[in-house]
């Protein structure tokens, strides 16, 4: 399987703060590689890195075998980015914002006329057109914009948490369409803050924070890797579930609030002391990837 994408020890820095500090990761085609963190981590400016639009100040990286930022621009010809937040021209119609994008890549009239056919139908805004963009809820310009990404039909996609803020059935959707993507050969790169959607469609991912990598793996190896398997969430009358459980030998407990998370290889002795424990209620469930980003990520705001 070959690489698209090549770091190693990639620093960026602005003014005196580093950003992004010394890391090595490398993407494979057709994979789905997702990057993960809190607000601050170095997510997106790793992302901007790669399609050579922030120079690097340390370190190497190459896209598709070329050095970034030299050749930045052969890079971008072959990359479809969906930003953090939609930049539709609001003085177009749908149409008019493929068509201008397609030939921002130089790709023929005819060429994107018959694309947009298809990217209609694939994001499922056939019937709009020829809408204006502000009469477009904000679904469809998710999905317009994931559509824009793909006019010059491009070989690896950014994605820079494609799904925030959306509700639950467009959430759906565009996972399912980026599910196709991946399995018709393109190569995903991934931001997002939802562990279930990093769980649902990436192949690999790092956890950074601070301008590291923390971890790297599949989502179910960091699982295994970082965590016990199972949990039980206990919730009720104040200070009762630590002392519960914290004789048990296989019981890592953590107390956010109100809530005290029991980490274990064994939920049957955790369970049998909690069940009918009077106010207390709780919630038995296996363990996950927002379980491993918060052990290595720290339960504390970061703003």
């Amino acid at each position: 399987m070959s690489v698209v994408v090549e770091a190693h020890g990639l620093t960026k820095r602005f003014k005196d703060q580093i950003v992004v500090r010394g890391i090595d990761f490398s993407v494979s085609a057709g994979l789905c590689f997702g990057f993960l963190g809190p607000n601050g981590a170095g997510k997106t400016t790793t992302l901007r890195m790669i399609l050579g639009q922030s120079p690097i100040d340390a370190g190497t990286l190459k896209v598709f075998g070329m050095p970034v930022p030299m050749r930045g621009s052969e890079v971008r010809a072959r990359v479809g980015v969906v930003p953090q937040t939609d930049n539709l021209d609001p003085d177009f119609t749908v149409v008019e914002n493929l068509r201008v994008y397609g030939a921002y890549f130089g790709v023929p009239r005819a060429t994107v006329d018959r694309r947009m056919e298809e990217l209609f139908a694939f994001v499922e805004l056939a019937d709009r057109a020829h809408s204006k963009i502000t009469t477009l809820s904000g679904g469809m310009k998710r999905r317009l914009t994931i559509a824009r990404a793909l006019i010059n039909d491009p070989e690896m996609i950014v994605l820079d948490e494609p799904t925030t803020g959306l509700d639950p059935q467009v959430r759906h959707l565009i996972w399912a369409r980026l599910r196709y993507l991946r399995k018709s050969g393109k190569t995903l790169l991934l931001t997002t803050h939802y562990m279930e959607e990093a769980e649902r469609l990436c192949d690999e991912l790092v956890i950074m924070d601070r301008g590291v990598i923390l971890a790297q793996g599949s989502p179910r190896a960091l699982v295994e890797r970082h965590v016990e398997p199972e949990v039980i969430e206990m919730r009720g009358a104040a200070g009762r579930g630590e002392p519960l459980v914290s004789d048990l030998p296989d019981c890592r407990t953590e107390v956010v609030g109100d809530t005290v998370y029991c980490y274990t290889h064994d939920a049957h002795a955790v369970l049998a002391r909690v069940d009918g424990a009077g106010a207390l209620t709780f919630l038995h469930r296996p363990a996950n990837l927002e379980d491993v980003f918060l052990k290595l990520t720290g339960r504390e705001l970061k703003e």
